[in-house]
């Protein structure tokens, strides 16, 4: 995909809205955009970011819409399917993960995804991480992190992948936000779009009933991909 901003009619195209619905939702502040010569303008990062924390809100019902909306949507990868347990390689598992905190966690997390050969520099990774967790923290009220940098890092990646990790014990990862935290997921993308299509669909193998829990009884690496795999088999 390209960088340059969409205006009101690429926008309407990109996410399967109307004009008139785009021009609705940026003059009532719903969308993040900016007006150039009287005319609205939205930056693709904005959209992406906004389109991420949307599917951090959304329930079952709502991911459907938006996977079904950004598999619509143009993008680098094409119109493949998206099927996690292809994405998040046994060797990009740590079942445990050995790290009692925030740091050691996402130094542990780099170095497993580093494991599968497609993370070229690691360092980098992790930087890229840790800054977009000083923004906010990744962590959901259900004891799960979705890590990933800011934006996606093709320069450093051979291809897009998730790793998994699931500590022993649930450790403080929200900082002021409380709560604990033992599953995490690292999102390696290397497109916005391909990010955002992986998120709505890791969001809803996570949502589904009785998935957690058992992934947190998975004995070993092994285990937790036949559960990530039979569970997405599931969904509709």
């Amino acid at each position: 995909m390209s960088t340059e901003d969409f205006d009101i009619d690429s926008l309407a195209t990109y996410l399967h809205l109307t004009p008139q619905q785009v021009s609705r939702l940026a003059d009532r502040g719903k969308l993040p955009g900016r007006k150039v010569g009287g005319q609205w303008r939205f930056s693709q990062a904005d959209i992406h970011h906004w389109l991420e924390q949307r599917i951090g809100l959304c329930d079952e019902d709502e991911l459907i819409e938006v996977e079904g909306v950004l598999e619509r949507a143009p993008g680098p990868e094409g119109q493949e399917e998206i099927i996690l347990a292809d994405l998040v390689p046994r060797e990009a598992i740590a079942v445990p993960l050995q790290a009692r905190t925030k740091k050691s966690v996402l130094a542990a997390m780099v170095s497993q995804a580093a494991q599968t050969g497609w993370l070229w520099d690691p360092e980098k990774m992790l930087q890229a991480v840790r800054a977009r967790e000083e923004m906010a923290p990744t962590a959901l009220d259900n004891g799960v992190a979705l890590l990933h940098p800011r934006r996606p890092m093709s320069n450093i990646l051979g291809q897009g992948f998730l790793a998994l990790g699931i500590t022993p014990s649930g450790i403080p990862f929200a900082g002021s936000r409380g709560g604990l935290t033992d599953v995490f997921f690292l999102i390696c993308s290397v497109s916005d779009h391909g990010h955002l299509r992986t998120l709505a669909r890791l969001s809803r193998v996570i949502a589904f009933p009785g998935f957690l829990e058992s992934l947190r009884a998975a004995a070993d690496p092994a285990a937790a991909h036949r559960l990530i795999a039979d569970t997405e088999k599931k969904l509709t």
